[in-house]
């Protein structure tokens, strides 16, 4: 929509996009620049093994390029979301001629389980303007919930 040729408004999807499992030209969380960060919190927590991102494949692309695509990314486990900095996981490019689909392993030492995630994109490949997430998935095995009192216990006042 625009007035004398000014834009009144622009359409942008919800970040909660990344998680849904559509992906097609345009359903992306977009962004302006090319840095960014996503917080998730998962329903349980868990221990990471990998993560996933996946961007349109070129041959998807109405322009035939996918330079709105992260390239460097940085994962982080955090205690609760107003950490300032979390547990580093990892340090990734997303390979612009590689699968749409990719997998990275959690590359540093790590033995917490977390139930948010932090995803910061750091670059793209290419676009000026914005980067496109399609989508980003964390992998991993399910940890218990630790209570800071045992169960059984009441405290009277």
């Amino acid at each position: 929509m625009s007035l004398f040729g000014l834009p009144l408004w622009y359409f942008s999807q919800s970040p909660r996009v990344v998680i849904q499992p559509d992906v097609y030209p345009g359903n992306c969380w977009a962004f302006k620049g090319s840095q960014g960060y996503l917080v998730i919190r998962l329903s349980l927590r868990i221990m990471p093994t990998s993560f996933c991102v996946e961007h349109i494949p070129k041959a998807l692309s109405p322009t035939g390029n996918i330079t709105s695509a992260p390239r460097n990314f940085t994962v982080y486990g955090l205690d609760d979301e107003y950490q300032e900095e979390g547990k580093l996981l990892g340090q990734y490019i997303y390979q612009e001629d590689g699968e749409s689909l990719q997998n990275f392993p959690v590359m540093e030492q790590n033995d917490k389980a977390f139930q948010i995630i932090e995803v910061r994109v750091l670059s793209n490949w290419g676009h000026p303007d914005y980067t496109c997430l399609y989508r980003f998935r964390v992998h991993g095995e399910p940890r218990p919930q630790v209570d800071s009192k045992p169960m059984g216990w009441a405290v009277f006042l």
